[in-house]
This record gives structure tokens, C-alpha cells and sequence, in this order.
């Protein structure tokens, strides 16, 4: 889902089998089933998102060593995959950062990995346990979701699962994830 449509689909077609959060599927774990009222949903097909079994990195930064504004503001769920191409366009395409980590990532042989928006995040976060392989229980994930020049979004994944705004220097977990 790039946002507007879906554009991976298995033969022109939605995916229309039976999936559940945590099952492994297409590369990864189903880490969330879209839901009505989501952006993306669509009446009787099933469309997700899954998560890598691992975290690409345990300590990494957001950004590729400068703090510009990348206009990679997209919150919503169907945003991360936009954000994550607005992030590499503007930091460039070498070095080690969160989002061309998860661009990188070529889990399950498929080449569409993304570093989650927001909301993504969170998804993943609530389904955590059924997901598995976080790094710990009081580390901090990168959203692909710019604040400002300076900072981006991030969660915590302790008990409370608090969304935060983090130097984008500050070095931090990622998990790529893809839409289904």
C-alpha cells in the first residue's frame, strides 16, 4: 500500500487467505490485519502489514549525519513506505541510517521493506508479543516520521509503549516492515 493503492498484490489480486498476528507470512510476521476505517482497507480482501523477524539494527541513527528536513511527515497507517523513500532522497542513498537499513532489508527474498510511520509503529508495538524478537522490553524504536529538523517520532517498547520525539542522532532500534 504506497499510500493511495495497493500496488503488491499476488497475480493482480488482493491476498484473500486466512492470516493472524504473529503468523509468519510473505517474508516476515503479520504484525497487523487493516481494519475498517483504515486507510488502505478494502471490503473483502485482507491487507496487513508484516514485520521482519528481527530488528535491523539495535543502534542506529535516524538520520545520515546532517539534520535537514526531509518533509517525511507522513503519521498514518500507508504512510511509512512515502516517508521512508523522502527520508533516502534527502539523506542519500549511502551510509547506515534507519530508513536505508529497512530499504536494505531483503527478508523473505522481497525488496519492498520499510521503516514504519507512526502509527505503524505503534501497530507494532500493540501486537509485540505475537510478533516476538524485539530487542528488549525497554528499548526505543525509530518511526519513519520527521518532526522537525532536529527530531523524529520514536516509541518505547517497555509496558507503557510511550510515543516520543528523539534527536534524530540519537542512536535507536529499528524492524522494517511491508504491506500486504
Amino acid at each position: 500500500y504506497n499510500g493511495t493503492t495497493w500496488t503488491n498484490m499476488i497475480g493482480g489480486a488482493a491476498s484473500t487467505s486466512t492470516v493472524v498476528i504473529g503468523q509468519s507470512y510473505k517474508g516476515g510476521k503479520v504484525a497487523y490485519i487493516l481494519q475498517n476505517g483504515d486507510p488502505g482497507y478494502v471490503a473483502g480482501q485482507v491487507h496487513g502489514l508484516i514485520a521482519a523477524n528481527t530488528d535491523q539494527s539495535n543502534l542506529v541513527t535516524w538520520s545520515n549525519g546532517s539534520n535537514t528536513n526531509t518533509s517525511a511527515t507522513g503519521i498514518n497507517l500507508g504512510t511509512g513506505f512515502l516517508n521512508t523513500n523522502t527520508i533516502i532522497t534527502s539523506q542519500g542513498n549511502t551510509g547506515s541510517y534507519a530508513a536505508k537499513l529497512c530499504r536494505d532489508y531483503t527478508g523473505g527474498g522481497y525488496t519492498d521493506w520499510y521503516l514504519p510511520s507512526k502509527d505503524e509503529l505503534n501497530k507494532l508495538y500493540i501486537n509485540r508479543a505475537a510478533i516476538g524478537g524485539f530487542a528488549n522490553t525497554n528499548n526505543i524504536y525509530w518511526s519513519s516520521t520527521e518532526f522537525n529538523s532536529s527530531v523524529a517520532h520514536a516509541q518505547e517498547f517497555d509496558p507503557n509503549g510511550t510515543q516520543i520525539i528523539q534527536y534524530k542522532a540519537i542512536s535507536y532500534s529499528v524492524r522494517a516492515i511491508r504491506a500486504f
